[in-house]
């Protein structure tokens, strides 16, 4: 079974505003409410293509319900922490002006109910997959992540991890299955600045010195680099398409990945698996299905792309 980790799912409310002029009354002309959240995002695209997972996590009142709600319909099992007070957040995201998010700031959480969370991982079993993804609210410690992972050691549970800055870094001496940064926070976390992915490589190898096992790098339209446990390097750009919503992109390329891995136990397989879910999901109004992943899987396996 595949277990995903949320600790701050959201509501996203998306709303587009032609002409959006600050300090005045503005009217949306699209809106769409979805659950929001990486590790969320990556369950999604997994039942998308068929493979079954459970989401972990905290949520609180009315919206935190709704959340729970909103992601059994897509056929996900939901097995969040309800916490007792506080509300589950809204994030604002404005698709007419790129890059444009109000997020909100989501319930405290305490060392009780992480040892709740904690608690539910200690029932995972051997060959299980555990994904953890995204950013944490200020009440929990960076540590977070390696704690659970510590937690878990000796247990042959594959580990994927999803984040930034301290959060990523306190995870790499424990050696995870593959972390996912993108080119930025790769970079931010090395103090230099990446732009192409033969910048990326040596970059990516460094991670992979440090103790991940695999590190998969998205890069946007420049596509993405896989340093593989296998000792190769994999890289492609994107197969072109037009840009439509860039949310949730690389919580696709996670779920291809672990599809394709798991299909095949084959790197390069899982490698263009993840770069299609990425793309097909840039490229659609909200998460890719099958049928758009399967036909990006077409388009991104160019020979000699792999080193």
């Amino acid at each position: 079974m595949i277990y995903t980790v949320t600790f701050n799912p959201s509501l996203d409310y998306i709303v587009s505003v032609n002409h959006f002029r600050t300090g005045l009354t503005n009217r949306t002309d699209s809106e769409l409410i979805l659950p929001g959240g990486k590790g969320i995002n990556v369950s999604v695209v997994l039942g998308n293509l068929g493979i079954e997972s459970t989401t972990l996590g905290f949520t609180a009142g009315f919206t935190g319900r709704e959340i729970r709600r909103a992601v059994e319909a897509y056929g996900v099992k939901a097995d969040f922490i309800e916490l007792p007070s506080g509300l589950s957040r809204i994030n604002v995201k404005l698709k007419s002006i790129e890059g444009t998010e109000i997020n909100g700031r989501g319930p405290d959480i305490t060392g009780d109910d992480i040892e709740c969370l904690m608690e539910k991982l200690r029932r995972l079993r051997e060959g299980d997959v555990l994904v953890l993804a995204g950013s944490i609210p200020s009440s929990v410690p960076d540590t977070i992540y390696q704690k659970m992972m510590r937690e878990l050691s000796g247990r042959n549970i594959l580990i994927v991890v999803d984040a930034e800055k301290e959060l990523l870094a306190n995870v790499l001496a424990d050696r995870p299955f593959l972390i996912k940064p993108n080119h930025h926070e790769l970079g931010e976390l090395l103090k230099t600045r990446l732009t192409t992915r033969e910048e990326v490589i040596p970059c990516a190898l460094e991670l992979k010195r440090r103790g991940a096992r695999n590190v998969l790098v998205s890069m946007a339209g420049e596509g993405a680099v896989l340093a593989a446990d296998d000792g190769r390097i994999y890289q492609a750009p994107a197969p072109e398409g037009k840009l439509v919503n860039a949310v949730g992109a690389g919580d696709s390329m996670v779920a291809g990945f672990l599809a394709g891995w798991l299909e095949k136990r084959d790197y390069e397989h899982a490698f263009y698996m993840g770069l299609a879910a990425g793309s097909a999901s840039a490229y659609s109004d909200y998460l890719a299905g099958k049928k758009e992943i399967k036909a990006f899987y077409s388009d991104c396996r160019h020979p000699g792309l792999g080193v």
